[in-house]
């Protein structure tokens, strides 16, 4: 299926990034059917529309990708992983009522498929009807426990509730399922520092670095830490390698580390 949503860091920004293929579920659900379109002088199967469209979305031509997925669905009107995929090719169009349409006709033929629940998790997560969001998450827990993203997005609308016990124990279960999972161990650091307990975040940014050296994220609130904790010369390190990386810093916070750059 198409990569769709994940939740990034502790902030409830449930990114879109890339697309997940589901090929697994997709060539079970194929296996009987032999329908074909022709495109030029050639006759494509489902499958092939299926690799066409994942790959369109990969490169960004998410118009290209709509229209493979759709003859996929022209195909075969019961293939519910190609409605998946159309709802996140929606989704990052902006289209949120398509994308959520597309989502629940893939549970009307398969109520039993986690992925379609999740992205309607993520979906309702955006519209900011967290309730609804919940619902589908735990759907997706209870099909598929060990579904990493669904805990961290889960964990998140928690943070956002104020639940923080909750998010916390949703947030330690993907460490648990993924030990190299870094958004986690980045998540429970953000967590108690949002909580003041900044020696009980070091070690969780710590780690995350220890598993993605590249998370600019980590590198900047744990700069943060390391100002806090009066360790300039590791707050500057930090907050450099994450503005290297990418990641907007703020102004404010360089500014407070000018003067221990000076003195260095």
């Amino acid at each position: 299926m198409v990569q769709g949503h994940y939740g990034e860091g502790a902030s409830l920004n449930m990114k879109r990034i890339g697309l997940i293929l589901l090929m697994g579920i997709f060539l079970i659900s194929a296996c009987g059917g032999s329908s074909k379109t022709r495109k030029g002088d050639r006759t494509l199967s489902i499958e092939e529309h299926f690799q066409l469209g994942y790959k369109a979305a990969e490169r960004g031509n998410l118009e290209e990708a709509e229209r493979e997925f759709k003859k996929v669905l022209e195909l075969d009107p019961r293939n519910a992983p190609a409605h998946v995929n159309l709802g996140i090719i929606y989704g990052r169009m902006g289209k949120e009522d398509k994308e959520i349409g597309e989502y629940k006709k893939a549970l009307r033929l398969n109520p039993n498929l986690p992925e379609a629940h999740f992205h309607l998790g993520v979906a309702y997560s955006e519209k900011g009807e967290y309730e609804d969001s919940i619902f589908h998450y735990k759907k997706a827990l209870q099909m598929n426990p060990n579904y990493v993203e669904a805990h961290n997005n889960l964990g998140n609308i928690y943070l956002k509730q104020g639940k923080m016990e909750e998010a916390l124990l949703e947030y330690k279960k993907t460490i648990e399922i993924k030990p190299d999972y870094a958004r986690g161990y980045f998540n429970i650091g953000n967590l108690y520092r949002q909580k003041g307990e900044i020696e009980e975040a070091l070690p969780y940014y710590q780690k995350a670095l220890e598993i993605n050296s590249q998370y600019g994220e980590a590198h900047y609130h744990l700069s943060y830490l390391y100002y806090q904790r009066g360790e300039y010369s590791l707050a500057i390190q930090h907050v450099d390698l994450a503005r290297k990386l990418g990641v907007p810093v703020d102004p404010q916070f360089l500014d407070l580390l000018k003067v221990h750059r000076q003195k260095d």
